[in-house]
């Protein structure tokens, strides 16, 4: 099932908090993908938090994104933290 991701805040240490279409806020960490590309362009704190949402998705300046599936699939509900 995809899901659209409708807001996303980032924090301090390089993960997302994600609010998806079927209600559910979940934490995403970045951390591992920094290391990559082309998500190593955003490994600074000031370009990480220029992250928005666009098209169902997280997106940041310079065509970078992450699948809406792997931001769910890969993140954790905010309510077990």
């Amino acid at each position: 099932m995809l899901l659209d991701v409708l807001s996303v805040t980032p924090t301090a240490d390089f993960q997302l908090e994600l609010a998806f279409e079927n209600g559910e806020q979940r934490r995403f960490d970045m951390r591992p993908l920094l290391a990559m590309r082309p998500w190593n362009r955003i490994a600074s704190a000031s370009l990480f938090e220029r992250v928005s949402v666009a098209y169902g998705t997280v997106i940041w300046p310079g065509e970078i994104d992450i699948a809406p599936e792997t931001l769910y699939d890969d993140s954790v509900p905010l309510s077990s933290l």
